[in-house]
């Protein structure tokens, strides 16, 4: 796992992930939670690869701007770009596009944690 490390999630814009839809608005346009979903995958699958068997990571702090509206049928995709590791704490720094135009931009923390471990307390 490195300082650096980037990865892009693509998404299209589908009449499910508009903001009418998921009930975050009432416009036919890409929700924010459907670009903060697509921001945390990016992030997701940056480490990824990087974990140990067992291991995954969960999303603690999201801090978004959506400053431009997708309608349906766009093509949108979020680049995730590793800039800290402290510990089992990982910060990215996230930019949303749709072409070359910014639609939205994020920090997000994610947490190191074993699944089976995590699942479990997740279960008391």
């Amino acid at each position: 796992m490195e300082i650096g490390s980037k990865f892009t999630t693509e998404l299209n814009v589908t009449a499910e992930l508009t903001a009418e839809k998921i009930g975050s608005g009432d416009m036919p346009v890409l929700a924010t939670p459907s670009m903060i979903a697509m921001m945390e995958n990016a992030a997701m699958k940056c480490v990824s690869d990087d974990l140990e068997d067992g291991q995954t990571t969960v999303g603690i702090m999201m801090n978004a701007s959506h400053v431009k509206a997708s309608p349906v049928g766009s093509k949108v995709y979020a680049t995730a770009e590793l800039v800290a590791i402290d510990g089992r704490k990982l910060s990215f720094k996230i930019v949303a596009y749709q072409g070359t135009d910014v639609i939205g931009e994020a920090t997000h923390d994610r947490f190191i944690v074993v699944r089976e471990k995590f699942l479990a307390k997740v279960q008391q």
